[in-house]
């Protein structure tokens, strides 16, 4: 099984450190800064030999080159990137596949927040790192890319098996789900997830992985077909990427 550790670091951010304890191989995804993944490499006694970026933003890729310095790691990144990432060994499309070792992610491409965003699916250790795409109840802000598209690329991840881990690089469920419940007040997984959120948040500890099937039960941006969800953005009936678009618009002043 793939080993995995999680990293909270600046206000919310989270960074994951990829272990394969049978070849001894490391990856890092989305390392925003380098001494707490040092830190790591150290106690852990691993050698890091990869960076997996989601995409180019500076709280995903601020440790790149401090990291390939010291380790001599090699960054993977998308080739939509390209003028985006310096340093990059190799370039990743859509559909790729890597390997850490005896585990294999599947490269998907998710245009939305960024138009060169991409995910990794770990499927044998039903795990997605999914950066800044897909949120606990959340997804990103449209930076670069449109409505439609960031409505497509969650559509690919929602027929990932429902026991699929969701790895997201922010600690923002909480907020995420008082959004949700305002427009989905009669969802009872809902109030359900908000609980236990809570109670996790109050421990000071995070909220994240959910699952796939938690995502869809509970995440707005996932629910189009909710009546609720119609009702509240005032869409009844019309196409899913009017209703997601509008969702969108009112959580970005929510």
């Amino acid at each position: 099984m793939l080993e995995i550790i999680q990293l909270a670091v600046l206000n919310d951010n989270y960074i994951y450190l990829l272990h394969d304890p049978i070849s001894k191989e490391t990856a890092v995804v989305d390392p925003a800064v380098s001494q707490p993944v040092l830190d790591i490499l150290i106690q852990k006694k691993w050698s890091l030999d990869y960076i997996f970026n989601t995409h180019h933003h500076h709280d995903h890729i601020g440790a790149n080159l401090a990291l390939k310095e010291k380790t001599n790691c090699k960054i993977l990144a998308s080739s939509a990137d390209k003028l985006n990432i310096p340093s990059v060994d190799r370039w990743l499309n859509d559909n790729d596949e890597i390997t850490l070792g005896a585990h294999t992610a599947h490269v998907i491409a998710t245009p939305g927040h960024t138009l060169g965003h991409i995910v990794f699916h770990f499927a044998k250790s039903d795990a997605l790192f999914c950066g800044d795409t897909l949120f606990s109840m959340g997804c990103g802000r449209l930076f670069e890319g449109s409505a439609a598209q960031m409505w497509h690329s969650l559509q690919r991840l929602k027929k990932l098996p429902l026991t699929t881990r969701i790895y997201c690089a922010h600690e923002y469920t909480q907020a995420n789900g008082q959004f949700a419940l305002m427009l989905e007040p009669n969802n009872q997984a809902l109030h359900t997830r908000i609980h236990q959120i809570k109670q996790l948040r109050a421990k000071h500890q995070s909220t994240i992985p959910s699952t796939l099937e938690q995502e869809l039960e509970c995440n707005p941006f996932l629910r189009e077909h909710s009546v609720d969800i119609q009702r509240s953005t005032n869409k009844i009936n019309e196409p899913a990427i009017a209703i997601f678009e509008k969702i969108r618009t009112m959580k970005d002043n929510f």
